[in-house]
């Protein structure tokens, strides 16, 4: 059964950071270009990052960029999202998303995602 679990949500200050992981079984998951989305209440799900299976290529929504870094970790099936700089507009819930996909622009939508996480709250006060 696939399961893609995140951690490291929480409470945290304006201005503070946090490092979100997603961690991955059942399916390979260096084959697997990986995401982050978040969706914050009365609003649709909006891409935040995704990196290449390699790691080698990462994409960042405008609103993050400079902020926010994506990795991985193959050999232990992590993603991670190191977040800083934080402001109130960042809180939402994080989802992580598998995507076959090798890269292009379908990757800032939904569709290309075939997995996707349970979600961690990060919520940040001003």
């Amino acid at each position: 059964q696939v399961q893609l679990v995140e951690s490291g949500g929480g409470l945290v200050q304006a201005g503070g950071s946090v490092r979100l992981s997603c961690v991955v079984s059942a399916f390979t998951f260096s084959s697997y270009t990986m995401g982050w989305f978040r969706q914050a209440p009365g609003k649709e799900r909006e891409f935040v990052a995704a990196i290449s299976w390699s790691g080698g290529s990462t994409y960042y929504a405008d609103s993050v960029k400079g902020r926010f870094t994506i990795s991985r970790d193959n050999a232990k099936n992590t993603v991670y999202l190191q977040m800083n700089s934080l402001k109130p507009e960042d809180t939402a819930n994080y989802y992580c998303a598998a995507s076959l996909l090798g890269g292009g622009t379908s990757l800032y939508t939904n569709g290309p995602y075939a997995y996707w996480g349970q979600g961690t709250q990060v919520t940040v006060s001003s």
